[in-house]
């Protein structure tokens, strides 16, 4: 269970509450800044009108930065669904990691301790579908790689505070590099739009489902193994 949020205040939100049952989605990202006190230093600083609800650090110290009720400044130009900039109707949280550009790592055991507590939490209180426990870079894949390849959606699905495909992995990895038919990456593309990824070039979109689906490669080709898994996901 959670225990001993620290409170560390950002000025960074809108100053009028939102109403409990606007909140429909929970974005996960990683800072991707070189030093964890740097990253904090950023979302708490006004200049720089970016903030998120909560922060894990590298410890398992979980840091409420913004109210869950106010609107903090997390997700950007985004969208999901029907859904867009995402702000007005989410939870943000930042996970501290290096990310991509300065040597990307592990999240450590404690810090997915910590979140699956914080989302089970958040799924009961403001009763959020695990559908909607997104990445970053789900609802922005133009512009975004966070939580990237990884982050552990998989053992999330475990603790139901996320999904995850039910196909054997050894029936996917045949399928692996398996060429899709023109129809095939129709489907594909059609799976993707009823799951909840908006439109965009098709190299980002295929590169943001594989890396929250897909994780061992990330190429941005359509093959038969994402085909299923994307045919797999829209059930889930």
């Amino acid at each position: 269970m959670l225990k001993n949020i620290r409170k560390f205040y950002s000025p960074n939100f809108n100053k009028i509450k939102r109403k409990k049952n606007n909140i429909k989605y929970i974005i996960i990202h990683y800072t991707g800044m070189k030093r964890e006190q740097d990253a904090l230093k950023r979302l708490t600083k006004i200049q720089s009108e970016v903030s998120s609800h909560y922060f894990i650090k590298n410890s398992g110290t979980l840091l409420l930065l913004v109210p869950e009720l106010y609107i903090a400044w997390h997700a950007g130009k985004s969208s999901w669904k029907n859904k867009k900039f995402l702000n007005k109707s989410s939870i943000g949280i930042e996970i501290s990691n290096p990310g991509h550009r300065y040597g990307y790592k592990k999240f450590n055991k404690k810090q997915i301790q910590i979140l699956i507590n914080l989302l089970k939490k958040l799924i009961n209180k403001f009763k959020i579908s695990p559908k909607n426990i997104l990445g970053h870079s789900d609802i922005a894949p133009e512009r975004k790689k966070d939580p990237g390849e990884k982050f552990p959606w998989k053992t999330l699905a475990r603790k139901k505070v996320s999904i995850w495909h039910k196909i054997n992995p050894k029936i996917l990895s045949k399928l692996r590099n398996q060429k899709c038919s023109k129809k095939d990456n129709i489907s594909f593309v059609y799976n993707l739009k009823k799951i909840g990824y908006s439109k965009c070039p098709e190299k980002y979109l295929v590169k943001a489902f594989q890396m929250r689906f897909r994780p061992e490669l990330i190429n941005g080709k359509i093959d038969k193994e994402c085909l299923e898994i994307s045919k797999s996901i829209v059930k889930a």
